[in-house]
């Protein structure tokens, strides 16, 4: 593993901390003043730091407590100044309105190295499956569970 992927391994890992904890103002600090953030919720994009932390902020106010975040089949692809990562997150905890469930999402992020040696987010796509028949989300059980045949 190169320095670079050990860094933006440690950056991520830090960053999910932030989000299970609220810990917006850590959170945004992984964020490049004008990153693109794609979520599954509208609108079609959050552009700079001021939508994403909305965006966050909206986020966290989902839950009671803390936001129970798993990221699972990390890969990661690094340059000298630009990186590249997809994961898989299980996003669980409580809801307000005491919904219980855990949802499987798609992530990909894309880093960029300053002249300084930081690196910081410059674009996030977060994704949930949908059934192309119905429109409806698709929440499996396990990360590796097969698709159902679509009709």
């Amino acid at each position: 593993m190169t320095t670079h992927e050990t860094e933006i391994r440690a950056l991520l890992a830090s960053r999910a901390d932030a989000q299970r904890t609220k810990d917006i103002d850590r959170l945004m600090s992984f964020y490049a003043p004008d990153a693109v953030y794609y979520d599954v919720v509208p609108p079609l994009r959050f552009t700079g730091t001021d939508e994403i932390r909305r965006n966050f902020l909206r986020w966290f106010d989902g839950y009671v407590g803390p936001i129970g975040l798993e990221t699972h089949d990390l890969t990661l692809a690094a340059g000298a100044d630009t990186a590249f990562a997809h994961m898989l997150h299980l996003d669980s905890g409580e809801r307000k309105g005491g919904l219980q469930a855990s949802i499987w999402v798609r992530e990909s992020v894309c880093l960029r190295r300053s002249e300084d040696g930081t690196w910081s987010i410059t674009h996030e796509h977060i994704s949930i499956p949908l059934d192309p028949t119905t429109m409806g989300v698709w929440l499996p059980a396990d990360k590796d569970q097969p698709a159902p045949a679509w009709s």
